[in-house]
């Protein structure tokens, strides 16, 4: 029977329960007998503990993207939440094998550093696809709402204006992290391979301390960005409770990167010191094995936070239509961010040339921008944004707010030139 038959949906789920199990039995013993031939040793069992969470933190994780590609009823939502939701096995596996063999350490965790910066995007990509499908007219509907003033540390900057100026900088806050790290990463291994990366150890002659303190003030803005949008667009977003969706990224994001910063410094005082290397070749070493082992199971804590947080039952519907392999290959489709950087780096330059920059958010170019504002299309422009959806704040025309009186006069304003314009060009 094809896949595409809906019944696939129930045999999918035990089949990979199955499967699974048959791994466990077949690995399992595999680690007992590795660790009994490198000895006992602490190193060996750290690395034991450590797969211990690593086996029981990758079915949680498996289970909800499962059940999420089985009700995958809104790709738009759905198809950010399983990127993010792969980041927990990936954080596991990934920190489980540099236990193992530290020498590969910085390779393998190129993948984890590049990974998080995804979910960053990704997450930002969830928020804003749940508005513009909720909101179609979300920079009308922004403009027209109280000012968002910045937030400690940049609270005397002056505000970004509401609406598409916000928007569209908060994006390119988040986005700016995307970029950044895959690009400080590829550095981090251009200077291991010359011998000057030094891992773990503050000082000012190598260049792990700068590509710290660089990726840290990229994190920390789009952290801020993204905080400061949640506070510009709260009462919109709370239907989907982003608050524990952004701990749940934030936590295993920034703790997992302040937690390598810690460990190191307590190499640097002398907490962890070369009279207790265990097994490991280096003090450095320990640190990062140390970092490795408490990932693996501070992992297993938040693949439970994960599955509740990011839980697929909002998603389930009783006629469900897709095929077994188009959700498959939904999961791993990516060219949707490869055209999300394109044109916000197009944008970027005709911003910097002085171009005038396209319209996005869910405003569509006019050409006919010198055309009557109440014609025909106008009209009917005005009567889909009556039709949208009420924001929590309020009701205007569907913006989502009722308007202050002097940005109603200003919009009365608008209307009424725009009568006189039109009376004119007919």
């Amino acid at each position: 029977m094809p896949c595409s038959c809906g019944n696939w949906r129930r045999w999918i789920r035990p089949l990979v329960v199955v499967l699974y199990i048959l791994l466990l039995l077949v690995v399992l013993p595999l680690c007992i007998w590795e660790l009994q031939k490198s000895g006992v040793g602490t190193h060996n069992k750290a690395w034991f503990i450590a797969g211990i969470f690593v086996f029981m933190t990758i079915p949680i994780s498996l289970w909800g993207i499962l059940q999420h590609l089985v009700h995958y009823t809104q790709p738009e939502l759905q198809k950010p939440i399983i990127r993010i939701l792969w980041m927990v096995p990936i954080y596991s596996l990934d920190s489980w094998i540099a236990l193992k063999y530290p020498g590969i350490a910085i390779y393998v965790d190129t993948c984890r550093e590049c990974y998080e910066a995804y979910v960053i995007y990704n997450f930002m990509t969830f928020l804003l696809n749940y508005l513009e499908n909720q909101y179609p007219s979300l920079v009308l509907m922004l403009e027209v709402q109280e000012q968002q003033k910045h937030l400690p540390p940049l609270c005397c900057c002056p505000p970004w204006p509401m609406g598409e100026v916000l928007l569209l900088r908060c994006k390119l806050g988040v986005l700016q992290y995307t970029v950044v790290r895959p690009v400080t990463t590829v550095i981090a291994l251009i200077c291991q391979l010359c011998g000057v990366y030094d891992e773990g150890n503050f000082s000012s002659k190598n260049a792990w301390t700068y590509l710290v303190i660089f990726n840290n003030m990229s994190q920390l803005f789009a952290m801020y960005c993204l905080v400061l949008f949640y506070r510009a667009l709260r009462e919109e977003l709370s239907p989907i409770k982003p608050v524990g969706k952004f701990l749940c990224v934030k936590m295993v994001v920034f703790v997992s990167f302040w937690q390598a910063v810690f460990i190191a410094l307590l190499v640097k005082v002398g907490i962890i010191s070369e009279k207790h290397t265990w097994d490991w070749k280096s003090v450095e070493a320990v640190a990062t094995g140390l970092q490795d082992f408490v990932i693996c199971v501070e992992m297993f804590l938040a693949a439970i936070a994960h599955h509740y947080s990011f839980t697929y039952k909002p998603y389930i519907q009783e006629a469900e239509e897709g095929s077994c392999f188009d959700s498959f290959m939904a999961m791993w489709d990516i060219s949707d961010v490869r055209a999300d950087i394109s044109e916000q780096v197009r944008n970027v330059g005709r911003t910097v040339m002085g171009r005038p920059r396209k319209s996005y958010f869910g405003e569509a170019e006019n050409d006919g921008e010198r055309s009557g504002l109440l014609s025909s299309g106008s009209q009917d422009a005005i009567a889909e944004v009556a039709s949208n959806p009420v924001s929590p704040r309020g009701q205007y025309e569907g913006l989502g707010r009722t308007l202050p009186d002097f940005k109603t006069h200003r919009l009365k304003r608008v209307i009424f030139l725009s009568k006189i314009y039109y009376t004119k060009a007919h």
